[in-house]
């Protein structure tokens, strides 16, 4: 699979990323190069082959969030080391656009 530049800048776009145009040059052939090596993968029969996700056996381990409570004096000592806070609340920036 061939990429086009134009391809490459639409990428780049949605990435966010400025290339320059020898950037846009290099990436479409190797980006060209990982497609057409994926295009052979897909050409393996896999059928009856059953997924494999990982193979350490390691499950996720997980746990309940849990209100801890604290006395008043901890709470307001915690609050007032905020570096920009709303009421009571940490005030942190955006992370997808927006304040």
């Amino acid at each position: 699979m061939k990429l086009e530049i134009e391809d490459i800048e639409h990428i780049a776009d949605l990435a966010r990323l400025h290339l320059t145009d020898d950037e846009k040059d290099r990436y479409a052939g190797q980006l060209s190069a990982v497609f057409d090596y994926i295009e052979m993968l897909n050409e393996v029969d896999t059928t009856g082959i059953e997924e494999t996700c990982q193979v350490t056996g390691l499950m996720d381990v997980v746990r309940e969030d849990v209100v801890e409570e604290c006395d008043e004096e901890t709470r307001k000592k915690i609050i007032g080391q905020f570096p920009n806070k709303m009421g009571n609340l940490l005030k942190v920036k955006a992370v997808f656009g927006g304040e």
